[in-house]
């Protein structure tokens, strides 16, 4: 990437799933060093106390396309960090960011990568997604419902480790019943479902259940949930989900 006869920079950083103990060390040096922070409100009260003595530039949802115009502009005379949740290139502000970027002029540019929401859901239920995984949002906002529904049925149909995010909202309630109903057509009951809430957060909750008992639990499903749907191998034991990675096909333990 080339890079700007200025002398600012722009970091889009993944600022993680939430606790800022589970901030990378890069993301909190750049953090730092930065002029300018920009963000979602919620995502820069999560690192407050490491910004405090920085430039804060906070917007509410929908706010994204204006977030990155706002970016590119000052990065090109100052140091300006831009923030997502988790990882800025899962569902974050990486594509759209470098899309302005594209059009506006050159800037320099870096990807700071952070903690996942599927990485954090996944410690605190064990060991689910150490095989092949597939990550699907559920919300139709960018996706339109039908590539939703096609991407589900080939995810499940196929043995992927599924996990779900933006599974339910308060204008968006029946994606998460539509995206189970496809998964049960090729899963059994017994298939493990992990829930994780808050991940890492204030409010964290963890539950171990099965898919024929998921929907038991859709009352308390929000967009700060991670769902976690096992594969045809994975178990549930303690509390936790268990999916082999093969080594029971090679070895004997």
């Amino acid at each position: 990437m080339s890079q700007s006869p200025s002398q600012g920079k722009l970091y889009i950083v993944g600022i993680g799933p939430g606790s800022v103990e589970h901030l990378t060390k890069k993301a909190e040096k750049v953090l730092i060093e930065s002029e300018y922070v920009i963000g979602n409100g919620t995502y820069i009260d999560q690192i407050a106390d490491v910004v405090k003595n920085t430039e804060i530039i906070r917007s509410g949802m929908g706010g994204e396309v204006e977030r990155a115009s706002k970016a590119v502009e000052l990065s090109r005379n100052h140091v300006v960090s831009i923030i997502s949740g988790g990882d800025a290139n899962v569902y974050g502000m990486a594509g759209l960011v470098l899309e302005v970027a594209e059009k506006e002029g050159n800037v320099e540019l870096e990807v700071i990568p952070g903690v996942t929401a599927i990485s954090a859901a996944a410690s605190l239920l064990g060991a689910p997604i150490v095989n092949d995984f597939a990550v699907i949002s559920l919300s139709d906002l960018l996706t339109p419902l039908g590539m939703i529904e096609r991407r589900l049925r080939a995810a499940a149909e196929s043995d992927f480790i599924i996990a779900l995010y933006n599974p339910k909202s308060r204008t968006r309630e029946k994606n998460f019943a539509m995206a189970i109903g496809i998964i049960r057509q090729f899963r059994k009951n017994d298939n493990p479902v992990g829930i994780v809430k808050n991940a890492t957060r204030d409010g964290e909750s963890i539950v171990a259940t099965t898919l024929g008992k998921v929907m038991e639990y859709n009352d308390e499903i929000d967009m700060s949930t991670t769902v976690i749907i096992g594969n045809s191998e994975s178990r549930l034991w303690n509390n936790r989900i268990i999916t082999p990675r093969g080594y029971q096909r090679k070895y004997m333990y």
